[in-house]
């Protein structure tokens, strides 16, 4: 169960991720992909900071979705596009 619902919130953050850097995302499979690695950057940096793993569903969705909007403006400055095209 632990493996669906953290699939499920990885895209939730992916897609929520691209919306708040790009407004438009890369589309759902990057996005997914972009959240899941998101959320493991987030919680590792995370645990390097605070000395634990963070618990609790609301602290691991801020964490991951902190940590996949660092790796969307990392995406877009290797890509060399600007971070917000409105």
């Amino acid at each position: 169960m632990h493996l669906i619902g953290f699939l499920i919130m990885g895209a939730i953050v992916g897609w929520l991720a691209g919306k708040i850097m790009s407004g438009h995302g890369y589309g759902i499979i990057w996005d997914v992909v972009l959240g899941i690695v998101g959320s493991f950057v987030g919680g590792f940096v995370f645990s390097l900071l605070f000395g634990t793993q963070p618990t609790g569903l609301v602290i691991s969705f801020i964490v991951a979705l902190i940590g996949a909007v660092v790796l969307v403006a990392i995406v877009h400055m290797v890509k060399r596009e600007s971070i917000r095209t409105t």
